[in-house]
């Protein structure tokens, strides 16, 4: 077994806690970096002249939840879907034929 003197054991302590302080340090600037960007002049890497302000308040979060408000309108019965249905393929078939909208035979 192999013993490490009492220097060695202290250097070793200094040098984890000089990179734990060093960790800290860069997630501290990591996280204000966003804001910094708006006073660092445009040669140092900033905002580019001209760019818009940031709005005064954060824009809502979309509400994803939210269920729609109720039809106003019913759904169509059979008899009118049957209708509908027909008057739009007769409307292609017009419009297959070459024939206007409005000529004779229309429906």
């Amino acid at each position: 077994m192999m013993l490490i003197s009492r220097s060695k054991r202290a250097s070793i302590k200094r040098g984890l806690a000089a990179a734990l302080l060093l960790a800290c340090g860069v997630i501290l600037v990591g996280c204000s970096a966003s804001t910094m960007g708006d006073y660092i002049p445009t040669a140092a890497g900033g905002l580019p002249e001209g760019a818009p302000q940031r709005p005064a308040k954060p824009a809502p979060y979309p509400a994803v939840h939210d269920m729609p408000p109720p039809r106003g309108q019913s759904v169509l019965t059979d008899a009118e879907q049957k209708k509908l249905e027909d008057d739009l393929v007769a409307a292609r078939n017009r419009a297959a034929a070459g024939r206007p909208a409005g000529s004779a035979g229309s429906p």
